[in-house]
């Protein structure tokens, strides 16, 4: 009987020359005993308002793995991280983790594997190295609030401040500005956004284009809300009490909101000439 050269070798090399049709000419051979570990079915998860909002933070703050296993989500904010934690019923420790040179602010990260989750991930659109090639996602539309908001909290922002620069014949009037961004570095995905966002809400942004400020950085493209929209979609993706979310900006929207609500316009008389 003529042996395989391979016979002396260890277990995780015999593997690696497992031949299942026995065409390596030997009568003996360690691969013809050893079978590959079988991949596991793919598998279908069920869309709810915690797993759209968890995807909305992994699109942009997440990363997936080149390994086809690990996720990686990272923020500044301990409580978005344990909110994400919370919607994919996660029991991974928060760690602390380097940024990367233009944030000031120590940064966190959850890392978790799961091969059938980061497939679906992969199917519904999500990819490793996805910050310039991210594109539209399959997200339906009944959860796409919730995706939206975790957008939102990830790399989007909402802000206000009290407009005082009006002055007209020695009076200055006073207005609460609010105003919504969402940020990508993908031109094709902030399209696709702003397509999904004005489907299914109505509001109207404008489309503003960032060039790189230096040699080494990449042009980037937002999508702005006036105020008039902000509120609309402000009060379509905060819905109700106790949705996942990123509370200090909750409460941003919300006291904004409390004062627009509350401005009286002005009378004016109509002067004839």
């Amino acid at each position: 009987m003529r042996i395989c050269p391979g016979g002396g070798i260890g277990i995780r090399d015999r593997l690696k020359i497992y031949c299942p049709k026995r065409t390596c000419g030997f009568e003996s051979h360690p691969g013809h005993n050893f079978m590959p570990k079988a991949k596991l079915p793919g598998k279908e998860f069920e869309w709810s308002p915690e797993l759209a909002y968890a995807i909305g933070l992994l699109t942009t703050d997440g990363n997936l793995s080149g390994d086809g296993r690990h996720m990686t989500m990272r923020s500044c904010d301990v409580q978005l991280l344990k909110t994400f934690k919370k919607c994919l019923n996660l029991s991974n420790k928060i760690s602390e983790t380097f940024n990367n040179g233009w944030a000031s602010k120590r940064a966190y990260r959850v890392q978790f594997g799961n091969v059938q989750f980061y497939r679906w991930l992969v199917k519904i659109g999500l990819s490793p190295r996805k910050t310039y090639t991210l594109g539209e996602l399959k997200i339906p539309d009944k959860y796409f609030p919730d995706f939206l908001r975790g957008h939102l909290d990830g790399d989007g922002s909402i802000n206000t401040y009290m407009d005082r620069y009006n002055t007209y014949r020695g009076r200055t009037y006073t207005n609460q500005r609010i105003f919504i961004r969402f940020t990508s570095a993908s031109n094709n995905h902030i399209s696709w956004l702003y397509r999904k966002i004005n489907q299914n809400n109505g509001a109207k942004g404008a489309f503003i284009y960032k060039p790189p400020a230096t040699p080494n950085c990449v042009p980037m493209w937002d999508i702005k809300f006036a105020k008039k929209e902000s509120i609309k979609l402000l009060k379509w993706i905060y819905y109700k009490e106790n949705l996942p979310c990123l509370k200090r900006k909750r409460i941003i929207a919300e006291k904004a909101i409390e004062k627009i609500s509350k401005e009286k316009r002005k009378k004016y008389t109509k002067i004839k000439i």
